[in-house]
Formats: structure tokens, sequence, C-alpha cells
């Protein structure tokens, strides 16, 4: 079974997804293709300030309640609160396109190592320093160095990925992520987001059926 997985690395529903994900991803018989949509990137990039962080906050409580995915005091304070702060997911992005040239099966294990540093050590992940600093420490020490010294072909490939993302968005009527689309028989079927936050047999049973 075939499934694309659409998100941005900044998303906090999608690090409420995480648990989900991290089932599928475990399953011998789920191949599960990672795709950034940018969607906090580029233009969808804007600076912190207290009016964004109080509302990121509440919508993590929300999530946190329903997930039971930790949305820590240091993010809070240190992420959230941090002066002159930005929301970028532009630089995880590309750091998981590294990560996808030189270790694509390790994808998933990039973005959760990410998304822990952020949302439970209180740590800035949209910076480039820390980036390449967490992929060094889980191993990935080929798309650190290529983080480091980023090449044409790597802003490329991010670029591509993300306007791949964009286009499914598009094809689908997808306003918002993570998104799940799986492929069947007859093409892509879109999968509702909600059951990646409930019970993992609920969500398998519905691939099951929508592939049968």
């Amino acid at each position: 079974m075939q499934i694309t997985y659409l998100f941005d690395p900044l998303c906090g529903w999608c690090y409420g997804a995480a648990p989900a994900l991290t089932k599928l991803v475990e399953m011998p018989e789920i191949d599960v293709k990672l795709m950034p949509t940018g969607l906090f990137a580029g233009h969808g990039a804007r600076k912190m300030d207290a009016n964004f962080a109080s509302f990121a906050w509440d919508n993590d409580q929300r999530i946190a309640k329903l997930t039971g995915q930790v949305f820590s005091m240091a993010y809070r304070n240190d992420v959230l609160k941090k002066p002159n702060g930005s929301f970028d997911s532009g630089p995880a992005g590309l750091a998981l396109a590294a990560v996808q040239i030189t270790a694509p099966e390790h994808t998933f294990k990039a973005l959760k190592a990410f998304q822990n540093a952020r949302y439970v050590d209180g740590l800035d992940n949209a910076n480039d320093d820390l980036l390449i600093k967490i992929l060094r420490d889980i191993d990935l020490g080929a798309a650190a160095n290529l983080l480091a010294k980023p090449t044409p072909e790597l802003r490329a490939s991010y670029q591509d990925a993300t306007e791949q993302a964009q286009r499914l968005m598009q094809r689908f009527g997808l306003r918002g992520v993570p998104s799940l689309l799986v492929e069947t028989a007859s093409g892509p079927k879109v999968i509702h987001s909600t059951l990646l936050y409930g019970d993992i047999a609920q969500l398998t049973k519905e691939l099951n059926e929508v592939c049968a």
C-alpha cells in the first residue's frame, strides 16, 4: 500500500499526527512517502509576534488535549516568545530534502527529530546550525554536510518536492495539512485527516477499505 503524506515541518497538527505516522511507517505492508508542501515557507513564512504566539499556543493546547503530544513550556518561552523569532519552515524543509537525497529511508526519523527539538526541547528548528547538529546527532552526517553547503541540486530538489505537493493539494482540493492520499487501482484517494488522531485500527481499516 502506497500512502502520500502531505505536511509542513512547522505544522502543529502534523506533529500531533506523529504517533499515527510512526505506526504506519513501521508497518511493512505500507510505503509512506513524505511530501513537504512549503505551507509555512517562502510567502507563507512570517515573523513571530505576540499575537501569533498566543494564537499558536492556544491551538497547540487543543492538539495536546486531542493527541497527548507534548508542547513544553520551553517551547512556549524559547520559541514562541523568542525576540525577533521567525516562523519559517524553509530551513527544515531543505534539511529534509538533504535527508531524502542521502538517506531517504530516514526522512521520517529526521522529521520527528526536528519536531521534538521544537515542541519538546524548545529549540528553534528554523535555524540552520541547529538542524545540522540534529542531523549529526541522529547519525545522518551526509545530510548534515549537504545542508551545511547547500548545492543548487539540493535547492532544486526541495523546490520540486514542494511544487509537486502543492499540485496534489490543488488537484484534490486540500486546504491544509496534514493530508493523506492512498494509491488505489483507480488513482489516489483522500483519507480524512481526522483519522490520524484516533485509533490506528480505524485508520488502517479505512485504508484497507479504500484500497479494496
